[in-house]
């Protein structure tokens, strides 16, 4: 609501200096004064103006603001030194805030965007790293849905690269398992893997001559025929499926998996290969190091010379860039080619997960792909490769698809040292001695996704057992969960992309400061108030409150006295910069702008509901402007939460 306000103001700004000074504004972007009294809006565009017309700043403000003609929703502008500060009417500002936070989401609109991430190899259990990619993708989803975007959420699954191969190898040269046994390993078979893939990684360590196994099983997965095909793809799709169920607890979920099997076996590679070739984009190596392979040359940067990039192996193999320059040219629409699809998971809301498939019968076509922006959530680790990516269109003349690919890069996910110990993890004494410890799903160290989210839903029930002795084992334990995945959104959230965080259990829980539980409770403490409300008051009574709450939202006006309480306008004020802080997200790729935002406006609420004691106010008119300013501050926090995949419990 105030950047709204605040471009319709710069706007009128604009007309009213074409029209009485014949110039045309450069900038003229609102600011926030640094303290109320100033107003709620400030323009510096007067500086701008000075140079022009050779007069001071302050001149000019005080010009402006004795002849701007304010609309309706203005009360008054003021020049302070060379600003000219819009002061908003407040009773005006509460009923078309309220209006905004009721309105209906935007139906989708628009060309298509393309989100891809988690993209979690499907050859082990999730763990806490794989969380903050997931968590950050979603959010963004949820953002640009609620810009009214048209969104489409994809996972991509690697099912033929080393990790896999990997697996297998562990299945079939050190486990011996054929597989039929390996089907029958029981559930969690995420886990057993987790295990299998570090001792695989060992063993290949302890002699070399052992990796043949593994570029010997890469070949057997990508010619797609024989029982080393076959354990790949059960190996990928139980865990895959074990995946979606880690990610639903938190909150996450997919439209579509694209699989790189699909990738190769329908031919989208090869029709992307005959691509680069016919434009030259890479070329075949014919001695030296790389002798045999199809290379991309790239340019280098910050003076650095240029290189090579493996696309094609000399044993014909196409390593994991080459591959994902044909999906990037498929999630735009450049390949001739398209998938079918088949329905891999339900979620309990029954909405359904596709997965591309060749299984005939079961095979349909979707308007999958074809999008006009592309963010690829992936580690900062990746930003090479994603170089690569973007280079390859650009190389194939597909200049605005370059420009709209986006790599959304996050920095890694460490443990704190006291996180470590409570969930027994063994550290060395260089462990011990750094701030925080990394984890490494190569070398088994680590923790996957759901302990971690049963620990922090074992942490909290004891929490809500302690508060809310008189509810059920079933409720406590609802309540509970939706505590802990909150918690752990929004630690994963709060923090830039750019930073390496250490989890910790304690400070992700903590009912007091910047966490998640805080943002819950205090959409609780809201809910509370009309809960208690209604339940002291009973019918009558409560007609009566209704009926004064319909007066207030028909005749604003009649309680702008009481709106001039400062602390309720703060209030006001932060709920309305929800829309900047959505679009500063967006602009950014800063998931962390919405987060903060959320926790001051539950900061400055509790402040509120801490001084105006709304349930025991015996004017009836300050209790029905207190219960306006309570309900519209409570839409804005769970608003707020929503976007950022964060639940509010009934009870805490």
């Amino acid at each position: 609501m105030l950047l709204r306000r605040a471009r319709q103001s710069e706007a009128l700004f604009r007309d009213f200096v074409r029209q009485r000074f014949s110039l045309e504004l450069g900038s003229a972007a609102a600011k926030s004064p640094p303290r109320i009294e100033f107003g709620d809006l400030a323009f510096a565009f007067p500086f701008e103006l000075a140079r022009s017309l050779r007069r001071a700043p302050r001149d000019i403000a005080l010009e402006i603001a004795a002849n701007f003609p304010a609309p309706p929703w203005m009360a008054r502008v003021e020049a302070a030194g060379g600003y000219v500060n819009v002061f908003l009417k407040r009773d005006r500002f509460l009923a078309d805030l309220r209006d905004s936070l009721s309105a209906s989401p935007e139906p989708p609109r628009g060309p298509k965007i393309i989100v891809e991430h988690t993209n979690i190899n499907p050859n082990k259990a999730a763990h806490i790293g794989h969380l903050r990619n997931a968590v950050l993708g979603d959010t963004f989803g949820r953002l640009l849905r609620s810009r009214g975007h048209s969104v489409e959420i994809q996972n991509y699954i690697d099912d033929t690269g080393v990790q896999v191969a990997d697996v297998v190898v562990g299945f079939r040269h050190l486990r011996k398992l054929s597989l039929a046994q390996v089907r029958a390993i029981p559930e969690p078979f995420d886990y057993y893997c987790w295990d299998l893939y570090a001792k695989v990684r060992d063993w290949y360590r302890r002699e070399d001559s052992r990796l043949e196994h593994r570029r010997r099983t890469l070949r057997e997965i990508e010619e797609g025929e024989g029982e080393t095909s076959r354990m790949a793809e059960h190996v990928s799709l139980r865990i895959v499926n074990a995946h979606l169920r880690t990610m639903w607890r938190v909150g996450v979920r997919y439209d579509v998996l694209p699989r790189e099997s699909q990738i190769l076996r329908e031919r989208f590679w090869d029709e992307a290969f005959d691509q680069l070739k016919q434009r030259k984009a890479i070329t075949h190596v014919a001695d030296g190091p790389n002798r045999g392979c199809w290379v991309m040359r790239l340019p280098g940067e910050n003076g650095q010379p240029a290189e090579e990039k493996i696309i094609v192996r000399s044993d014909g193999t196409v390593t994991y860039v080459g591959k994902d320059i044909a999906y990037q040219l498929w999630k735009f629409g450049l390949l001739e080619k398209s998938f079918r699809y088949r329905v891999v998971h339900r979620y309990p809301d029954r909405d359904e997960v596709w997965m591309t498939s060749s299984d005939g019968a079961s095979d349909v076509e979707k308007d999958f792909g074809r999008g006009q922006s592309v963010y690829n959530v992936i580690d900062v680790r990746q930003s090479y490769l994603q170089r690569v990516v973007v280079h390859g269109l650009r190389s194939l003349g597909h200049e605005v698809p370059a420009d709209q690919s986006t790599h959304f890069s996050y920095e890694m996910v460490a443990l704190s040292q006291k996180c470590s110990q409570e969930l027994g993890i063994e550290l060395s004494e260089a462990d011990r001695a750094r701030p925080y410890v990394e984890v490494s799903g190569r070398k088994g160290l680590g923790v996957k996704a759901d302990d971690l989210v049963d620990k922090l839903i074992e942490k909290s029930l004891q929490e809500v057992a302690d508060r809310q002795p008189d509810l059920t084992r079933e409720a406590r334990l609802r309540i509970a969960t939706r505590i802990a995945v909150g918690a752990l959104r929004y630690f994963l959230l709060k923090y830039a992309r750019n930073s390496v965080i250490a989890f910790d259990f304690g400070e992700a829980l903590s009912f007091e400061g910047e966490t998640g539980p805080y943002l819950q409770y205090s959409v609780v403490r809201a809910n509370n108030i009309f809960r208690k409300l209604r339940s002291r008051r009973g019918g009558a009574g409560q007609r009566e409150q209704e009926n004064r709450q319909e007066d207030l939202w028909e005749h604003p006006e009649r309680f702008a006295d009481l709106l001039e309480d400062d602390q309720i306008w703060k209030l006001l004020l932060q709920a309305g910069r929800s829309e900047g802080a959505i679009e500063q997200s967006f602009k950014t790729l800063e998931m962390s702008y919405l987060a903060k935002h959320a926790f001051s406006l539950a900061q400055i609420f509790n402040i509120f509901y801490h001084s105006h004691h709304i349930l025991s106010q015996k004017d009836s008119r300050k209790q029905t402007c207190y219960l306006a300013v309570a309900d519209t501050a409570r839409r804005a926090m769970t608003r707020s939460l929503a976007l950022l995949g964060i639940e509010v419990p009934e009870r805490m």
